[in-house]
């Protein structure tokens, strides 16, 4: 009985292009998922880092405060720089000091890749925090945002 031996010739091995091109497809479909997913994760990453700035800012104060006899009048962004130095960083969130008096003062921290903006305004009555997205359609790190009411976080 003689075996017949089938020897496979060069051009007979690899892959098919069809077979490259569904893993193509496939491929893309994956990035065409993962990469906004990714790039919302990003702009949430800032707004966290503004939220904190403004949380450090508002500790900043309340140790300007202790250092001023419990008031806040003359408290400037230089000077709470001067209590925290980290918040000399202004490559994810920048910081501003708004209205303040003698008992109250508020400040303000910018998201730089959302511009969306996190306030805290200290009071005779306490503490409130205000939110304010760039953009009313995509809300980030203030989602319970509206036009008339406003935000909070």
């Amino acid at each position: 009985m003689h075996t017949v031996t089938l020897k496979h010739t060069s051009d007979e091995s690899g892959f098919t292009l069809i077979e490259i091109l569904v893993v193509v497809l496939i491929i893309a479909i994956l990035a065409a998922i993962a990469i906004p997913t990714f790039l919302s994760q990003t702009n949430k990453a800032s707004d966290a880092a503004a939220k904190s700035q403004a949380v450090t800012a508002e500790t900043a104060a309340e140790t300007y405060s202790t250092d001023n006899n419990g008031e806040y009048e003359n408290m400037n962004l230089a000077k709470l720089q001067a209590i925290e130095p980290t918040l000399n960083d202004t490559s994810a969130a920048k910081l501003s000091v708004g209205t303040v008096t003698k008992t109250s003062y508020e400040v303000t921290s910018e998201s730089v890749s959302t511009g969306d903006k996190f306030t805290v305004i200290r009071t005779s009555s306490g503490v409130e925090r205000t939110c304010k997205p760039a953009n009313e359609s995509n809300k980030g790190g203030c989602p319970n945002y509206t036009v008339a009411a406003g935000g909070t976080w």
